[in-house]
């Protein structure tokens, strides 16, 4: 029966194409399911690290695979295997083993910011897997299965993204409890509260205000970094205590409106702004806009500090006066006003209202920063024999141009939580006048973030000072590696040449130092980013 032979052997190759088609399907979508398991946790790391801002793993995304050869090659296959999986599933598993493996260069865990699995972090985990199982899944059912899960790998960190938007709200409601605690602690115990913020120096500026208040009040200051609604709301719940007569607040803002909300609960008697500058550029866009959201701390509040060697807080300083507030002019070279703090070749002399209170003292302490704590200071009644008493003693704050010598003899400068222009060039006049007989003194950076359209240029100039101070410059990472390098070129250009070493990490640069400088020689640590940055 030749018809019947041939009917069944034209149909079986059919009906086995169509189960190694299926199986084939069914397997690139396991395989895109389980690089999505595998890639997701480094991503939901950088939200955390970045504090869940809603385009945040997206922009990370960008800097990691465009940031060297390696990557930019596995982000091109990644995107060839998506496009060739709508006709060939298989092209699904390029684009799977891509997005599991890399980028290249970002850990899983961390080793400068661990991923921490914080109730905040679990639930924005769920979310975002409900996100990325529903796309697969509809896709699944319209028979797109294998393109949808390569897509929906490729694109996990803006699912991230899309997930920190939607757990937004929620946050915002869950941690409003712990904020109308805290307002409630705030109205019970009734201290005088002093509210500090600025683009750099607010932290040093804490600590110099709760030192010298501390003389004469039982103070307590916000600890750390707690400078945003959640964290000012724990530091009051876990830290004021019955019979605190002072509270010092550090506030931050990544944007308008912020400040303005934190001053709703928190209340500040004394208003403090150390300095506008172009920190936070990303999400700001301009030192104007820093400014307007800065000066949120000033609205009804009593008392203003202003450091005025910024003309655009001199002039705030005039508005503010205008409106009946009551104003301390501070300054770093200005006797004239209010206080002055000079430095004078690494001893501080300070002023009030032109008179010399104290001369001649050896602090490592930023003078403008000094000027407004002593301000405050006074402001609430400290005597000013009792100021100058305690000036001396100023506290560095941790990681902020903080000295020490290491075993080996070495005089190491940490400024690994400075990242602005203004405070590296403070770090460089530190070290030339520290390293003035060093046989090396060496930068270790891997320059400063967040400064917008400015970043290259001020990194740039950056290198250039430092290798005008410096014998060795360590750029580290390869976040602003190309700008350091056009910095140390051009001053090869002036002043002569200097060291250059590239290295990939801030292991690697701690192990140069180790192996490379010996008794007598600096190094400056200057600013460090976490390792979620390439």
């Amino acid at each position: 029966m030749p018809g019947w032979s041939s009917s069944v052997t034209g149909e079986v190759p059919a009906a086995a194409l169509a189960a190694v088609d299926h199986v084939l399907r069914s397997t690139a979508v396991a395989v895109s399911v389980l690089s999505i398991l595998l890639a997701g946790p480094r991503w939901l790391r950088v939200a955390q690290r970045e504090h869940y801002a809603v385009d945040a793993v997206s922009r990370f995304a960008l800097r990691w695979w465009t940031s060297g050869p390696a990557n930019l090659a596995a982000l091109a296959v990644a995107v060839a295997g998506l496009v060739l999986s709508s006709r060939w599933p298989a092209g699904a598993f390029a684009t799977a083993a891509v997005v599991a493996l890399g980028p290249v260069g970002l850990p899983w865990r961390g080793r400068t910011s661990p991923l921490a699995w914080t109730r905040r972090l679990r639930t924005l985990a769920l979310v975002w897997a409900v996100l990325e199982a529903g796309a697969i899944a509809g896709a699944t059912v319209a028979g797109q299965g294998p393109v949808a899960a390569a897509a929906a790998a490729l694109a996990l960190p803006a699912l991230v993204d899309l997930a920190c938007a939607f757990t937004a709200p929620l946050e915002r409601r869950l941690a409003g409890t712990y904020v109308r605690s805290a307002a409630a602690r705030l109205r019970r115990v009734a201290p005088r509260v002093v509210a500090i913020t600025g683009s750099f120096g607010k932290t040093s500026t804490k600590g110099y205000v709760a030192h010298l208040v501390g003389a004469a009040r039982s103070v307590v200051a916000s600890p750390a970094s707690f400078n945003n609604r959640a964290g000012l709301a724990r530091a009051v719940n876990e830290h004021l205590a019955d019979g605190t007569e002072v509270f010092v607040a550090e506030m931050g803002t990544y944007g308008r409106g912020e400040i303005a909300a934190l001053c709703s609960w928190v209340r500040p008697d004394v208003s403090v702004i150390t300095a506008v500058g172009p920190v936070h550029l990303e999400r700001f866009g301009s030192e104007d806009r820093v400014l307007e959201a800065k000066a949120e701390i000033l609205e009804g509040v009593p008392c203003a500090v202003l450091v005025v060697d910024d003309d655009r807080l001199s002039k705030l300083a005039e508005t503010c006066a205008r409106n009946g507030t009551r104003v301390w002019r501070v300054s770093g070279r200005d006797t004239g006003a209010d206080v002055c703090v000079l430095d004078e070749g690494g001893a501080l002399s300070v002023y009030v209202r032109g008179e010399e209170i104290v001369g001649g003292l050896p602090v490592e302490a930023r003078p403008g920063n000094a000027a407004a704590a002593v301000a405050v200071a006074l402001e609430l009644g400290v005597p000013v024999d009792e100021v100058a008493r305690r000036l001396p003693t100023l506290p560095v704050a941790p990681h902020r141009l903080e000295p020490s010598v290491a075993a080996g003899g070495v005089v190491v400068l940490d400024d690994t939580y400075n990242a602005n222009p203004a405070g590296g060039r403070a770090a460089l006049a530190t070290l030339e006048r520290l390293g003035v007989d060093a046989p090396r003194r060496v930068v270790v950076t891997p320059g400063m973030v967040e400064l917008g359209s400015l970043q290259s240029e001020e990194n740039a100039s950056f290198a250039a000072h430092a290798l005008s101070v410096a014998t060795d410059l360590v750029v580290v990472g390869r976040t602003n590696r190309r700008a350091l390098l056009q910095g140390a070129r051009r001053a090869s250009e002036g002043t002569g040449p200097g060291r250059v070493v590239v290295l990939g990490t801030r292991q690697e640069a701690t192990e140069w130092v180790r192996t490379h400088l010996g008794s007598g020689d600096v190094v400056l640590y200057e600013n460090d980013l976490p390792d979620h940055y390439p």
